[in-house]
């Protein structure tokens, strides 16, 4: 279907696995926009054949000549649709469109997102981990004490984190969180959304452990550990006394809930207090 679009810059999210999941609108707008930069033509090009979408392609990733970057800013201001595609998922989360975008911004280009599949977050949602409060870090420094100093940074957030990961990096990952993060819940999912999809729980020792004794996973990652729990002081008045008071009117899973939310400790871990306070002294 031919439509017109507004010059300017369409992020277009792809599949990250299974191309079923390629959105109508997706489809619409690689149709009609002017070409399509994209990180691999040969990976676009794949799902552009399977949808008989004969637009041009630019090849624009990290390693692009500034005259590529020129060549696309200068269509846009010429008024030209043009879309941005990474070879799965969204483009700019842990990916050099980014940058691109930001210069459409400077220049009050106008700027669409088509949403689609995403790892971290599908990664997230299947991890059983909270998902209410989260992290995105993407990939972690390939050197072991860059790596250290990044994960030591994130230690005391008590949100669930995301991370990216290579097969290769994995076990050693796993390792050094372990050292600094503690032995916390996580997940390692793979072929996401793809025949052989795999998600794998536990804690970290469980899946350092499994890992260290199988041949490393195919694919990239998606490596989601929990947040740091904090722990209450059961002498400490403050916090007794603001879960007492709530006591009087909500329900033991109401004050968890709100304390949680308030505090950042767990509902798990409020929740016992809370019960414990509401028992009668003997």
């Amino acid at each position: 279907m031919t439509v017109e679009l507004r010059g300017g810059l369409y992020i277009v999210a792809t599949p990250i696995g299974n191309m079923k999941d390629l959105s109508i609108r997706a489809i619409e707008i690689l149709e009609n926009v002017f070409f399509i930069a994209c990180e691999d033509t040969r990976v676009t090009g794949k799902l552009l054949f399977r949808y008989n979408v004969k637009t041009p392609m630019k090849a624009y990733h990290e390693h692009s000549t500034e005259r590529v970057k020129n060549e696309i800013l200068e269509a846009i201001s010429e008024n030209k649709a043009v879309a941005i595609v990474s070879d799965a998922g969204t483009p700019a989360i842990s990916d050099p469109g980014y940058k691109l975008i930001k210069l459409c911004i400077e220049k009050n280009y106008y700027i669409s997102a088509i949403p689609g599949a995403n790892a971290a977050i599908t990664g997230l949602v299947l991890s059983g981990i909270p998902t209410n409060r989260f992290v995105f870090f993407g990939f972690l420094n390939s050197k072991k004490i860059q790596k250290s100093n990044e994960l030591a940074g994130l230690v005391d957030i008590p949100l669930t984190l995301i991370f990216y990961e290579s097969p290769k990096r994995l076990v050693d990952t796993l390792q050094t969180m372990i050292k600094l993060l503690g032995n916390r819940p996580a997940a390692i999912t793979r072929e996401l959304t793809k025949r052989h999809e795999q998600v794998r729980r536990g804690s970290l020792k469980e899946l350092f452990h499994y890992y260290q004794k199988v041949p490393a996973p195919k694919g990239e990652l998606v490596l989601i550990v929990g947040g740091m729990e904090k722990k209450i002081n059961v002498v400490d008045d403050n916090l007794d006394q603001i879960i007492i008071k709530r006591l009087k009117d909500k329900s033991l899973r109401d004050t968890s809930i709100e304390i949680s939310d308030e505090t950042g400790i767990t509902k798990k871990i409020v929740y016992a207090r809370a019960l414990k306070l509401s028992k009668p002294k003997n």
